[in-house]
């Protein structure tokens, strides 16, 4: 059966069973503080397990792209080892908010894998969970009766609570979980060993591929659990593990799920998959990987050196890494997989077509960017191997080359491997845990419970018509981190203030009590659509009535920015063209940023284009167009643009001004004309085929122009108040030019001169052709001059000093045929430059140092002497 087959099935199967089938979440979470990427199917629903909202439709289903690098079998560096752990991958699921439970959810999952799927019944296994005296909770006897309708009691199996509980975190809805197992492996096998004794082992022929969980309970901060008043039912099944079993193979890298893919790459590199098991696992990591990579960009997250970006250009990097190694591509290879990738999940994944060339683009230059990095990181391993004095490489400067440059340390004790080294591993994974150590002890971070004042059916947003109301606390809870120390975060019944979301920032403001007392907002945010207002202290009376006050100007700013964007990008289509789409945004109240697909950089005349339309808009004084909760379709219909990795939900929000119209949520201007004036500060490139303008409005705009005016009558000042200021500066930069270049007509001469003096003073030292000297010469001309030497003597030791703008500077070159171990330029420099208070370093036969004790240059120079 095919996958895309497999896939409509699940889904016809539970719309039978009455269940609104909804549409993949984005991979990448943009709105959930706790999680950078959807890493289980219920992501998208957490906000109904917490009461926070309420669904549409009380069962649901879909199949949902995670993605996962760390975890329950999920280290990174572990996935294309095994034949079926992924980063990124499909989960089938279903979920009942407080509608069936256990007896359905069981029944209906075997219905679907034994009736419709036909899977042998005498193939599977099911877990349940074995109870947890800590916890006080006892075996899961109700799954286990259910189970016994349909399985025997030998092929119902106990699990532990690390097996068989699920949670959603340290805190929340959680309870326990009942796995089914499948045994694919040949009859033979199964006589040799009953498959009961492989359930949960890590065998690649008996896996889970569907879990249970029953969410019953509430963990509380102190660890205890609660009964929850509403009972759930989420269940996740793995795509990838479920084609294996119906396509009749033994691995996921054999369904066509996986095999286009991996022919491709046979193709590309001339490697074929399953004939070495070096090979086999670079092909399964290039194929896992790319998936992973293309629909993260394609949902909206570049690569980066932080956050979520980090972890997608790790993932690629570790794919290139392989392919280098093992699959000796030397050359970008991998971004030439999406066009099948693309082909293959199109259909169910729309993204994956629409942003196919955007994915191509940036998985190109990453490639080309990090083989550079390896090139240099080969280049620096060869000169640390060259300059050891044993056999044994320092974990510490094998650690530097991981995390200053991005250099793999597998590829790293490989490359040592073969040139007759060994890696001092323990060091390394020293360095490693300390910097871990010190990235967990930043990201530590204590939530205790809510405190519930008043039962509250929902929170209502108001900020959109007005900035100030009164409001009650309806719960709080205190947040602890080593980074912004205690706070706490308040829900009212209602709230004027914007979280933050949609590339605009929060909304700060005040509490004020009846008594006066004020408590100030610093930060607002949204988390599983709970709006929290971020303090620093809790208000004395917290049961009282407040006023609360939004920061008006800085909303009002922020506002206009925001407007600033919308305009911005109907004048990048306008000037450039329709394939302008926004790939990103950040609006402050001081300025905004705005990401967008372009194929080469904005020329100035076009920027000024841009400006002048943007201005125009303005000028225009075009009122604000809103419309609120109408349908999605309706919205699309209309005109409206989508913006890029967003996810929507049936009814929208629009926002037209003028031509410009599209969904958005958050805060505006009521007229252009608010605005006051718009101003580009910058255009740059963010990734390839994605640039960057940063601007400005309002009162920005006039600071930044007082600001000009102002430098501009120094400059006016400095010139004497010529008539013409740009006339006055050509001709000073004339002249300056031509000085330059009598300057180093002179510095030549100067130099020409010193080579002639100090070649006399060329004389052997321990058998060793040697000049150390002072000399009245800048960086450049020293190593000019210590280079030209090198070229006329085959075995040259030249050290030069000189003082030069009150900083002392030393050079030192030695002839490569001579360099060794003691004689060596960068150990030379770096002894020396503590006699002029400095350091420096280079190569073992060219090296610099500076420092800030000029007067110490003769004693570095003796020094020098005494060396050689």
């Amino acid at each position: 059966m095919k996958s895309q087959q497999l896939r409509d099935k699940f889904l016809n199967f539970f719309t039978s069973k009455s269940h609104q089938i909804v549409p993949s979440a984005p991979i990448v979470l943009k709105d959930d503080p706790s999680l950078m990427f959807t890493n289980a199917g219920m992501n998208q629903f957490k906000e109904y397990f917490l009461g926070n909202s309420k669904p549409k439709s009380t069962k649901i289903a879909d199949s949902q792209k995670c993605l996962r690098v760390s975890g329950k079998h999920n280290d990174l560096e572990e996935v294309g080892k095994d034949t079926y752990h992924h980063t990124m991958f499909e989960m089938l699921g279903n979920w009942s908010i407080g509608d069936y439970f256990k007896n359905e959810a069981i029944s209906w999952a075997w219905e679907f894998l034994t009736e419709v799927l036909k899977i042998d019944k005498n193939s599977l296994y099911v877990t349940i969970f074995e109870g947890d005296k800590v916890d006080g909770i006892a075996k899961d006897t109700e799954a286990f009766e259910i189970w016994k309708q349909f399985v025997p009691d030998n092929r119902i199996l106990l699990g532990n609570k690390k097996d068989n509980f699920w949670e959603m975190g340290d805190q929340g809805p959680c309870g326990p979980a009942s796995e089914i197992h499948v045994d694919i492996r040949t009859d033979a096998e199964k006589a040799k060993k009953p498959g009961h004794e492989l359930v949960n082992q890590d065998h690649p022929q008996v896996v889970e591929i569907w879990n249970l969980v029953f969410i019953q309970f509430n963990r509380l901060a102190n660890g205890k659990l609660v009964e929850l008043p509403a009972k759930h039912i989420d269940t996740g099944m793995g795509f990838e593990r479920l084609a294996m079993v119906m396509q009749g193979v033994q691995s996921n890298y054999d369904t066509d799920v996986f095999t286009p893919i991996i022919s491709e790459i046979e193709t590309i590199s001339g490697f074929s998959y399953g004939k070495t098991e070096d090979v086999d696992i670079a092909i399964r990591v290039i194929a896992d990987h790319v998936r992973a990579v293309a629909f993260a960009i394609a949902d909206g997250q570049l690569p980066s050196n932080n956050g979520a970006g980090y972890v997608i250009r790790r993932i690629l990097r570790r794919a290139i890494r392989y392919g280098f190694t093992f699959l000796k591509m030397k050359e970008a290879f991998i971004y030439k997989l999406v066009d099948v990738l693309s082909k293959q999940m199109g259909k169910a994944f729309p993204e994956i077509i629409k942003q196919k060339q955007l994915c191509q683009n940036v998985i190109r230059e990453e490639e080309h960017s990090f083989l550079r990095t390896l090139d240099q990181g080969l280049t620096l391993l060869d000169q640390i191997m060259q300059q050891s004095s044993t056999k044994i490489i320092s974990g510490k400067k094998a650690f530097e080359l991981y995390d200053t440059f991005g250099f793999p340390i597998d590829l790293t004790a490989l490359i040592l491997e073969e040139n007759d080294f060994k890696l001092n591993q323990n060091e390394f994974n020293a360095e490693l845990e300390k910097q871990k150590s010190r990235s967990r002890k930043a990201a530590e971070t204590s939530t205790e419970d809510w405190e519930v004042i008043r039962e509250d059916d929902s929170e209502e947003f108001i900020g959109y018509d007005y900035l100030e109301t009164s409001v009650k606390i309806v719960k709080y809870r205190k947040v602890t981190s080593k980074k912004d120390g205690a706070l706490f975060q308040l829900v009212f019944n209602l709230t004027p203030f914007y979280p933050e979301g949609g590339g605009q920032v929060g909304d700060k403001g005040y509490l004020e009590s009846p008594s006066g007392d004020v408590t100030y907002i610093i930060d607002t945010k949204k988390e599983n659509n709970l709006i929290i207002h971020i303090t620093k202290s809790l208000p004395k009376n917290i049961n009282a009535t407040f006023n609360a006050v939004v920061d008006a100007n800085q909303r009002q700013r922020a506002a206009a920015n925001h407007t600033a964007t919308h305009l911005l990008h109907q004048a990048l289509r306008h000037v450039l063209g329709d394939h302008v789409e926004q790939k990103g945004s950040m609006v402050h109240s001081g300025s905004l940023r705005f990401d967008f697909s372009h194929f080469s950089k904005v020329s100035r005349d076009e920027l000024v284009e841009v400006e002048a339309f943007v201005n125009a808009r303005i000028q225009e004084q075009l009122n604000l167009v809103e419309k609120r909760n109408i349908p999605y379709d309706q919205a699309i219909s209309e005109g409206a643009i989508a913006l890029f990795g967003e996810k929507y939900g049936d009814t929208v929000r629009t926002i037209q001004f003028g031509q410009s119209t599209e969904l958005c949520g958050g805060t505006h201007v009521k007229n252009t004309s608010e605005l006051w004036s718009f101003k580009i500060t910058s255009e740059s490139s963010v990734a390839s085929g994605i640039r960057r303008i940063e601007a400005i409005t309002a009162d920005a705009v006039k600071s930044y122009l007082d600001d000009k005016a102002q430098k501009l009558a120094q400059i006016e000042a400095l010139l004497n108040q010529p008539k013409d200021v740009s006339k006055a500066i050509d001709k000073l930069l004339s002249e300056s030019a031509q000085l330059q270049k009598e300057n180093e007509q002179l510095k030549a001469e100067k130099a020409k001169y010193i080579k002639s003096e100090l070649k006399s003073q060329i004389k052997p030292i321990n058998g060793i052709n040697s000049l150390i000297a002072q000399v009245d010469l800048d960086a450049g001309s020293m190593k000019d001059l210590a280079f030209q030497f090198g070229g006329e003597f085959d075995d040259l030791v030249v050290i030069l000093a000189s003082k030069y703008n009150n900083k002392a500077l030393l050079t030192c070159y030695i002839s490569k045929s001579i360099v060794s171990e003691e004689l060596n330029a960068g150990k030379i420099v770096r002894e020396l430059g503590k006699f002029i208070q400095g350091g420096g370093g280079g190569q073992a036969f060219f090296a610099t140092a500076g420092g800030k004790k000029p007067e110490g240059i003769p004693d570095a120079l003796e020094a020098a002497k005494t060396l050689l």
